[in-house]
């Protein structure tokens, strides 16, 4: 048995499910959960469309490179969205479907983790707990970068000390951020794609939320596009991970891709050629359909921006929290200990929402997400405003 194993933490759900155990819900409110960011809202018909007339491709083993149309699309998609003028991205050898964010983004750090060094792997904090797990599967040491307030709820990253780079092999970044919804700005990943070629690791920039911007005059700016910007035609150091899990409601599709670098990506097709994790041809078909059809995408946006317009001022004087540019999250201050307070919302008021402490580790003296939870506003708009309003129910008792 792989000894590392041993080492894993639970995941924030299973922890939540623990904290929550033995206590009754008040039964005159009926179960509301804002926990889990699982999207809620309609699927584009032409996916449903495309994998109903694909049948026949359950016969043929899919390969791994993925169907030239898809990568095609993902190109279209990409060099449009993110400003790649002259068709900067190659979707032959810079483009690699993936099913989905979760399993690329594992499987990274095995493919770029070097077994005869006892290197590190940076994330912000909190966190997406698979970048954890990567990390410490692949035998390196998780390094964890709090979130700062002062810095639109990214680390700081021009106070990480030298030491910290030097030892660095890979650096996730999360850009809109999970759990806060904000931008890294392009001239952070100016610094960073720096810091990349001076101290030679690797960044790993996973933009699944990128497409639920609340702005459509600020749309998430992408690692790929900072690269454009200064003249790296290669994205050498550099990969973009992208999802239709949020984009288009299709969670339990598993696609995305991962593009950038050429040779991370040939490196990355032989690794992911001996995983066994070629995408299925049903699920590219539909994957095309999708990334081929914008006008969900912004419709799906839109139902977002309804939500935050009706609840962000019912917050105003109640909480602390920044105002998310993008995705579906509410990270807001608590005024007690985050995880009574979770506990009691459920007990009381038979809603779930996750501890912020649960997303986070103790690094640098603190855990960032202590006295925070964190919202995912998934459920429809009236469940949401429900939701609110006994957090804000609960609030004036304390």
């Amino acid at each position: 048995m792989n000894s590392r194993l041993s080492q894993l933490n639970a995941y924030p759900f299973a922890r939540l499910e623990t904290l929550l155990s033995g206590l009754t819900p008040n039964a005159d409110y009926d179960f509301i959960s804002l926990a889990i960011g699982e999207p809620k809202h309609l699927c584009p018909e032409s996916s449903i469309e495309a994998l109903q007339q694909s049948y026949s491709e359950l016969q043929k083993y899919p390969v791994t490179s993925g169907k030239l149309e898809l990568k095609g699309c993902i190109a279209n998609w990409a060099n449009e969205r993110f400003d790649l003028n002259d068709n900067l991205l190659n979707p032959k050898t810079q483009i690699l479907p993936v099913n989905g964010t979760r399993e690329a983004l594992f499987a990274i750090t095995q493919l770029v983790a070097n077994p005869d060094r006892s290197g590190t792997i940076g994330m912000p904090n909190p966190f997406y707990q698979i970048y954890e797990g990567a990390a410490i599967l692949a035998g390196k040491t998780p390094v964890y970068f709090n979130n700062s307030s002062a810095n639109n709820m990214q680390p700081d990253w021009r106070n990480i000390p030298t030491e910290e780079w030097q030892q660095m092999e890979l650096l996730y970044i999360c850009s809109p951020g999970n759990p806060s919804g904000t931008y890294i700005s392009l001239e952070d990943m100016y610094y960073l794609i720096k810091m990349a070629d001076r101290h030679d690791f690797i960044i790993v920039s996973d933009e699944c939320y990128c497409e639920l911007y609340l702005d459509p005059n600020h749309k998430a700016p992408s690692i790929l596009e900072a690269c454009k910007k200064m003249g790296r035609k290669d994205f050498n150091r550099c990969l973009s991970v992208q999802s239709l899990s949020k984009r288009s409601n299709l969670p339990g599709l598993r696609s995305g891709f991962v593009a950038g670098d050429t040779e991370l990506i040939k490196q990355f097709l032989l690794y992911r050629t001996y995983h066994g994790s070629a995408m299925p041809g049903m699920v590219q078909q539909a994957s095309i359909a999708a990334w081929q059809d914008e006008a969900h995408a912004e419709n799906n946006r839109e139902i977002y921006r309804q939500k935050y317009k009706q609840i962000l001022p019912k917050l105003k004087g109640h909480f602390d929290y920044i105002e998310p540019q993008a995705g579906f999250y509410l990270w807001l201050s608590t005024p007690i200990d985050d995880q009574k307070y979770c506990q009691d919302l459920y007990q009381k008021y038979n809603l779930k929402v996750l501890p912020g402490s649960l997303l986070a580790r103790d690094s640098y003296g603190e855990n960032p997400g202590k006295n925070k939870i964190r919202i995912a506003l998934v459920a429809s708009i009236d469940e949401c405003i429900q939701g609110i309003d006994r957090l804000l129910t609960y609030n004036s008792t304390l």
